[in-house]
């Protein structure tokens, strides 16, 4: 049997300004803060679970670029 797939949660850009400052707060809130962060958005926590993982993951996908970046082009000592 196939598995069936949440259907795309969809985010309002007030939903997501919100979120947005709760991540800068806090990359790693736990259940009860999760539960918070639910009922302020108005999803499930769950949803903000997921959110936060798939943001944790985009944050470190751009700190590794900013790295490399540097890297790449390293300030001349002269």
């Amino acid at each position: 049997l196939p598995v069936k797939k949440k259907p795309r949660t969809f985010y309002s850009a007030e939903q997501l300004g919100k979120l947005e400052k709760m991540f800068h707060e806090d990359h790693y809130p736990d259940s009860e803060k999760r539960r918070e962060i639910a009922a302020v958005v108005g999803v499930t926590p769950q949803r903000i679970l997921v959110w936060f993982q798939n943001r944790r993951a985009k944050w470190r996908k751009l700190q590794k670029l900013s790295i490399k970046g540097n890297r790449k082009y390293p300030a001349s000592s002269a």
